[in-house]
């Protein structure tokens, strides 16, 4: 069943209009995050819908840009008054918090979140020694859990002594700058703020309290960004009371529409420059699609155009008598293309 199908029987079960966003997660190049460029997309799609009673975003995605989910759900918000949230599967981070500004987040048992804690980069940041043109990305929690670990675990609690901590800190880790740290802070402190204002933003917003609970959960009380959580224990242990169980019937189509993105995208398809590039042949160019955004009205696609080309590279190699570069036999690959569709 084609997806223009499935989003139709959807929007019946559910007397919706339905807006898909997928981002795909496979490894190497063929990726997609979530990323401040699909707002216009987003909203030409909406505008073509019009004033509606209910939205939902039927989402998947590893996460990406944390700007994104506060400016996509308040512009969803102008076109309906009843937002939801359809997680087929993944809906990590960036799309966790996504997730928290629908009225409902209707789930099966395969849908998960994850904590919302970033990991920064900025110009400050320490190089990245195999490649010095990277910067190394700084998690937030990994910092947070450092000074926690002094002060709750060690019992240090005077202000001289975690002065100490700091500069210990600082001394045992010299490229970090100055100034990382504080992009650290702040992008912990504008984090809660966010997911604080998209919890807010809901059509029935829970108490303060409740509210604090989960953005705690969320940024700092799980402890690892890896840490996947289901249904249950969001609504259950975490406290997301907009988390809904689907029924069977929609439960089956919504992982139905997964799967034929899931088919699209290859997402269950080992990227292998080797493979991609084709037996036999020294050079090959291919097209990727790598996220979806789609709904009744229109369909819109994220296009990557890969070319590869077997080459010869030198590669370093020690002997008695010496370094010597050795010819070795490559797959190289660059991009030609990109862009929405």
């Amino acid at each position: 069943m084609a997806t223009q199908d499935l989003i139709k029987k959807i929007e019946e079960k559910r007397g919706s209009k339905v807006i898909t966003y997928l981002t795909s997660d496979r490894k190497g190049p063929v990726n997609a995050r979530i990323a401040m460029d699909i707002i216009p997309v987003i909203s030409s799609q909406l505008r073509k819908i019009g004033k509606t009673d209910k939205i939902d975003l039927f989402l998947y995605s590893t996460g990406g840009d944390t700007m994104v989910p506060w400016r996509l759900v308040s512009m969803i918000r102008e076109y309906c008054d009843n937002f939801s949230v359809l997680i087929p599967y993944k809906a990590h981070s960036a799309a966790t918090m996504i997730a928290l500004g629908g009225d409902e987040i209707i789930t099966s048992d395969l849908s998960e979140l994850s904590p919302i804690d970033p990991s920064t980069a900025n110009v400050f940041n320490p190089q990245d020694p195999k490649n010095p043109q990277n910067k190394i990305p700084i998690s937030v929690e990994d910092v947070m859990a450092y000074f926690d670990l002094a002060k709750n675990k060690f019992g240090i609690k005077n202000d001289e002594d975690l002065t100490k901590i700091f500069n210990k800190f600082m001394e045992s880790n010299p490229q970090i700058h100055p100034l990382a740290l504080g992009n650290v802070n702040r992008t912990h402190n504008l984090i809660r703020i966010l997911a604080k204002r998209l919890l807010k933003s809901q059509r029935n917003p829970m108490a303060d309290e409740e509210i604090d609970k989960i953005v705690d959960f969320l940024t700092e009380k799980l402890y690892s960004h890896q840490y996947l959580i289901g249904r249950k224990e969001a609504k259950e242990d975490l406290g997301i009371k907009t988390i809904t169980y689907t029924d069977k019937e929609l439960a089956d189509s919504i992982t139905k529409l997964y799967e034929e993105y899931k088919k699209e995208m290859e997402l269950d398809v080992l990227w292998n420059p080797e493979i991609e590039l084709g037996e036999g042949k020294a050079i090959n160019r291919k097209e990727y699609k790598i996220a979806f955004i789609e709904s009744q009205i229109a369909t819109n696609y994220f296009e990557l155009i890969l070319e590869y080309k077997r080459g010869q590279v030198s590669m370093a190699q020690q002997t008695p008598q010496g370094q010597i570069q050795i010819p070795q036999e490559q797959v190289m690959w660059k991009i030609i293309g990109q862009g929405w569709k």
